[in-house]
């Protein structure tokens, strides 16, 4: 999955663009009084299961149309230019406070999502959106590190740092997050900043950095990096953490670390995009997810951080337990978020871009 960071770059879509997603999504008119029995649901890939979605369908008597996105630009632009065809999609923490701003989300009334009293403190009325007035959080992760000790070619317990990732023997071994908002918050981490940090002079350090980094990049990857490590293209992987936690599952050898900066952290949340024609019906399914036995499915499948306390006492020990997923408690205090950071996202644009054109 790619959480991308220029954030509206692209958002000037043509009318055929959106004719296409019009034709594409359904119909979702709500007539004479009845509820639609269609929901338009804009997520990005390998997040919901399919069987968690027919038993939506099955107890609502719905029609999920579920479509698919791989980054928070195509996210933007496509519900941007939908004109309300999409009822629910989903928000990055970072992002959600920027929607608001531009008018493209509708408030969400808690009202209707008794479930939400499932949730962990921990994780709702954040900074990004007080009192959750626009916001559900669904699940997250961290940028995380690992490496097969097999193929890596250098003494694991020499890797502590992200600035081990510079090291000459990694020449060609790494697959990494296609995610500048990730990739340049590690880089400006390993330098002792914030990950969040806007100093044009720091980002122009974190630029130079990063070239020095790209003879040790095999691969930016963002929609499903833990294949290359399975398969064994890449012996080191800094990627979201639930992709080491699935190649893990597949028979990959890798061991995850705990970087001495600390880790990165982000959270995916619901959000009812402006104009949404089944915002009552997009708030049961928001509810139908926070039910325990169902947010403990999707986690089940997709092993990402689980916010619903309820749902994590029905978790294998084994996916909570990993710190690739949940990392250890005492990293807790020490996670840093990513930030909306307004109009200096566009120094970060022109740092990723002419970064990576220099290969």
């Amino acid at each position: 999955m790619n959480r991308g960071g220029n954030i509206f770059a692209g958002m000037v879509i043509t009318v055929l663009l959106v004719s296409i997603f019009l034709s594409g999504c359904g119909s979702s008119s709500t007539s004479g009084g009845k509820e639609s029995k269609e929901l338009n649901v804009f997520n990005w890939t390998e997040y919901i299961p399919e069987v968690t979605i027919k038993k939506f369908e099955e107890e609502y008597d719905v029609k999920v149309n579920y479509s698919m996105f791989s980054s928070n630009e195509e996210m933007l632009a496509k519900v941007a230019a939908g004109g309300g065809i999409y009822d629910l999609t989903m928000a990055s923490d970072y992002i959600v406070p920027a929607m608001v701003e531009r008018d493209m989300i509708e408030p969400i009334n808690l009202e209707n999502i008794s479930n939400f009293d499932n949730l962990l403190d921990d994780y709702i009325d954040q900074d990004f959106d007080s009192g959750n007035k626009y916001s559900v959080p669904f699940m997250g992760n961290t940028l995380s590190l690992a490496v097969n000790p097999d193929s890596i070619g250098v003494d694991v317990s020499e890797i502590k740092s992200y600035t081990d990732l510079w090291n000459p023997e990694l020449k060609n071994k790494l697959v990494v997050l296609d995610d500048q908002r990730m990739i340049i918050g590690m880089i400006l981490k390993s330098l002792g900043y914030s990950a969040n940090d806007t100093d044009p002079k720091h980002l122009e350090e974190a630029k130079k950095k990063m070239v020095e980094l790209l003879p040790n990049i095999k691969a930016f990857d963002s929609d499903s990096p833990k294949q290359m490590m399975v398969n064994g293209e890449a012996s080191g992987g800094l990627v979201w953490g639930p992709e080491i936690a699935l190649a893990q599952r597949e028979g990959g050898n890798f061991e995850t670390i705990i970087p001495e900066e600390g880790l990165l952290i982000t959270m995916d949340n619901w959000v009812i995009p402006k104009g949404a024609k089944n915002k009552d019906l997009a708030e049961k399914f928001i509810n139908f997810i926070l039910e325990p036995e169902i947010s403990a499915e999707i986690a089940q499948h997709q092993p990402y951080i689980n916010p619903n306390k309820e749902a994590r006492k029905l978790i294998d020990e084994e996916i909570l337990n990993n710190i690739a997923i949940y990392p250890p408690e005492e990293e807790i205090e020490r996670l840093e978020y990513i930030k909306d950071i307004g109009e200096s996202i566009q120094l970060y644009d022109r740092v990723w871009s002419e970064a990576k054109g220099s290969q």
